[in-house]
């Protein structure tokens, strides 16, 4: 009977000694806390990259905006050059544009426009004189010494100039020849848009000869 009780105690030890500790950290245990750890600081470096690029957004809508109101600004600025010229006919700014940039005498008292006919002698004095082969205008100042610009225009921004004067000073007849080779070699001129405070100083004192 005692060698029965010993052998039972002898089994309830080696039991006890074959039981695990529960309250030591196992292998799987320490996984887990690892990969929550790794979790927890993925994702504070997720959010942080996140506010780093939604600051770097704002920052752009920031600048596009300071880049806007200049854009504005030039639209309006085209729209105001364009608005001061509104009230004038195509033929007033190119009678003053013309003379703007092909007028002997800028400081004039008067800008006189003169419509002459297609067929129209150069020099009516003269009767070998050839003629215009288009309708042509003739600009000049109310003095001689302001001189002239005689030309067609191309509906394109240029026009063909005719080196003719505003008096014909000479002996004639000059014969044909003389006048065929003002003809043949008028000037293609390419007009500027000029300024538009000296275009309007220029129309205010356009008047249509009789």
């Amino acid at each position: 009977m005692g060698t029965v009780l010993l052998l039972m105690a002898g089994c309830g030890n080696a039991n006890e000694e074959a039981a695990p500790d529960a309250s030591k950290d196992s292998p799987a245990t320490e996984t887990t806390e690892k990969d929550t750890t790794e979790k927890v600081e993925n994702t504070s470096k997720d959010e942080g990259e996140e506010a780093d690029m939604e600051k770097e957004n704002e920052v752009t809508s920031e600048e596009t905006v300071s880049i806007e109101p200049d854009s504005t600004s030039a639209d309006a600025g085209n729209q105001q050059d364009e608005d001061a010229l509104s009230e004038y006919t195509s033929e007033q700014i190119e009678y003053a544009r013309v003379w703007l940039q092909l007028g002997p005498n800028q400081d004039i008292d008067g800008l006189y426009v003169e419509r002459i006919p297609a067929d129209t002698p150069l020099n009516p004095d003269d009767e070998t004189s050839g003629v215009y082969p288009e309708d042509v205008i003739q600009l000049a100042g109310s003095r001689l010494v302001d001189g002239s610009v005689t030309y067609s225009g191309n509906g394109n921004g240029t026009i063909n100039v005719y080196n003719v004067p505003l008096r014909w000073d000479g002996e004639y007849p000059a014969g044909e020849e003389f006048y065929t080779e003002i003809i043949d070699n008028t000037e293609l001129v390419l007009i500027d848009v000029g300024e538009d405070t000296e275009v309007i100083r220029l129309i205010e004192l356009l008047k249509e000869q009789p």
